[in-house]
């Protein structure tokens, strides 16, 4: 491929991800559409395509296209929690974890994904995976901690005496 066509590639790559970047995710998914072969840019192309249609709450046509680039990057922690995101909302709970699970063997110190690991381990009933993920979570980011009382997603936690113990954080010292 020339390196012309490999630029205009990256120009229209660098285009829609400005759109993305806008919140106007239907134009930037106008432009990835014009296109049905990215090749040297597949991983790219791929996942602004799921973004935009995630942003777009088409979490079931954003799947095909984050699956394709979770596939030709299994680590990549934007890709497993937009895929996370998309089956979490189209009830695929278990197909969250696992993609989130997936990423975290790449990046065990990546606090986000232990985090909504937490969230998704404790919609699916299983307390005591949740509470490991956000004891891990908050040990790698304490300020993750502000985001607990708004999330929903922990409230069949709420009132466990490990739940509450992590919520309020650290004793001060003395």
């Amino acid at each position: 491929m020339s390196r012309i066509i490999r630029d205009r590639i990256k120009r229209h790559l660098d285009e829609a991800e400005g759109y993305l970047m806008l919140d106007l995710p239907a134009r930037a998914l106008e432009i990835l559409e014009r296109r049905s072969d990215w090749a040297t840019m597949q991983f790219e192309a791929s996942f602004l395509c799921g973004e935009a249609l995630r942003s777009l709450e088409r979490y079931r046509e954003a799947l095909k296209p984050l699956e394709v680039a979770a596939k030709l990057r299994p680590g990549d922690v934007a890709v497993a929690i937009a895929l996370g995101w998309c089956y979490k909302r189209t009830h695929r709970l278990a197909q969250a974890i696992d993609a989130l699970e997936r990423a975290e063997r790449h990046n065990p110190e990546h606090a986000l994904l232990h985090y909504n690991l937490a969230c998704y381990w404790s919609l699916a009933g299983n307390p005591s995976k949740a509470l490991d993920e956000l004891a891990v979570a908050l040990e790698l980011e304490p300020t993750l901690r502000s985001l607990i009382a708004e999330e929903s997603d922990f409230d069949p936690l709420r009132g466990n005496p490990e739940f509450e113990r992590l919520t309020v954080g650290p004793a001060p010292l003395a």
